[in-house]
């Protein structure tokens, strides 16, 4: 997932954060009084967003009773001090962090997070089975999973349509289109890799529509090899399109917001990324989008979607029963139809009765209904179901790639080598 902005790191400037009413960008601050908590969350997108969330914090305020202090990090620095506040007892009640073994599961592993076992069965959360399976750790359920995602190809409906183009059904297709794009004066596609996390996205996508489903699970569940060539073309089909010259030059010097830029003010025709840019796409862009599968070899390819992180809740909470209300309404429809309303897809069934919804967003929310229900061929997103050794091999590998200091096949070697490192 994109694992700066899925925590809502992105534009915003702390300094923004800190000054809207009710937050603050410091440390959580110790609590007073049994009704109110803290709850630590990564800086939103924009400010809009932020406003809209505290609104629903002032919804849940309202019917509970409990007093949120709500505090707002970059989620790069909760992942550095997080850990470290909790073992020290200062840490907030709530907060969201990333799910994954590599994430949240080492937080469980520490015993620092609350266990919701009880909790589930007691309240019967309609969490979907796939998701509530990435916040439990060694049988116990930690956290409520936060929103649904998928990553693929936006790509810009009115540009293609100017050049007599329709949306690419196979790998052939794309390159096809790309150099028919490249050839007009146009960025074919925007990518960026400056930060490194992008490339979860990247072979995520590419292995699922080029080797399956089922071998995208065999690989993360440790049944599979990663030096597969399965995963060696994955890898090689980017770097391909970066040699032909459909991405932009100097890729890895691009930071994840300069290649959202590049889409949205039309200079490029295409861009890798997640669902996560539909609300920003959808107030933002001058043109009709649309968005589609990484394409297979021979076909359109299939979606990969997973998790774009999880509330969790400390095990050293001060307030932990006023901490369980507010993990109770995360888990509520009313918060879900919030959720909606924000371009947002909820990890429960949630009915969109009511609510206005782009045409964008309403295609996505129909592409992922089917892995939300377990049914379909759906590939998954493989940062956050890996462990941080892993990603690192898979982030500086792709970077390497790029930059032409290692091939597709060392890559995935070093990936493999990864997998088995504890």
């Amino acid at each position: 997932m994109k694992k700066v902005s899925l925590l809502g790191v992105g534009a915003v400037l702390a300094a923004t954060a800190i000054a809207l009413s009710g937050c603050t960008g410091g440390a959580p601050a110790s609590n007073s009084g049994s009704n109110q908590i803290t709850y630590l969350i990564g800086q939103p997108d924009t400010p809009a967003q932020l406003t809209a969330l505290k609104a629903d914090m002032k919804n849940f305020e309202k019917e509970s009773g409990v007093t949120v202090k709500l505090n707002v990090l970059p989620s790069d620095t909760i992942r550095t001090v997080l850990q470290t506040q909790l073992r020290s007892g200062s840490g907030p009640d709530v907060f969201g962090y990333d799910t994954g073994a590599g994430f949240a599961g080492v937080l469980a592993k520490a015993g620092l997070l609350y266990d919701l076992t009880a909790e589930y069965s007691k309240k019967n959360y309609a969490i979907y089975d796939f998701a509530k399976k990435a916040v439990t750790f060694d049988n116990k359920i930690t956290g409520i999973p936060d929103q649904i995602e998928e990553v693929g190809l936006y790509y810009n409906k009115d540009m293609f349509a100017k050049q007599g183009l329709s949306a690419p059904t196979s790998l052939p297709d794309l390159e096809a289109s790309l150099a028919k794009l490249k050839a007009s004066g146009v960025i074919p596609m925007a990518a960026a890799e400056k930060e490194g996390y992008e490339a979860g996205w990247y072979l995520s996508m590419a292995l699922a529509s080029r080797a399956g489903a089922d071998t995208v699970k065999g690989l993360i569940a440790g049944t599979g090899d990663w030096s597969s060539q399965d995963v060696v073309d994955a890898i090689d089909s980017w770097k391909q399109l970066n040699e032909k010259g459909y991405l932009p030059p100097s890729v890895t010097s691009i930071a994840s917001q300069n290649g959202d830029a590049l889409f949205l003010s039309g200079k490029a025709a295409m861009y890798p990324s997640g669902t996560w840019l539909v609300q920003t796409i959808d107030s933002t862009a001058k043109f009709n989008a649309g968005f589609i599968p990484f394409p297979g070899p021979d076909d359109k390819g299939i979606s990969t979607t997973g998790l774009g992180g999880g509330i969790f809740m400390s095990a050293n909470s001060k307030n932990p029963k006023a901490a369980l209300k507010l993990m109770d309404y995360l888990a509520s429809p009313e918060h879900g139809k919030y959720e909606i309303s924000q371009g947002l897809i909820p990890t429960f069934p949630v009915s969109t009765d009511g609510i206005k919804v782009s045409p964008l967003f309403q295609q996505v929310l129909t592409d992922t209904a089917a892995y939300a229900k377990g049914t379909g061929q759906v590939g998954q997103n493989i940062d956050v179901a890996e462990t941080d050794v892993f990603n690192k091999a898979m982030w500086d590998g792709f970077q390497a790639v790029f930059n032409g200091t290692m091939t597709p096949t060392q890559m995935a070697k070093s990936l493999q080598k990864a997998s088995t490192t504890k």
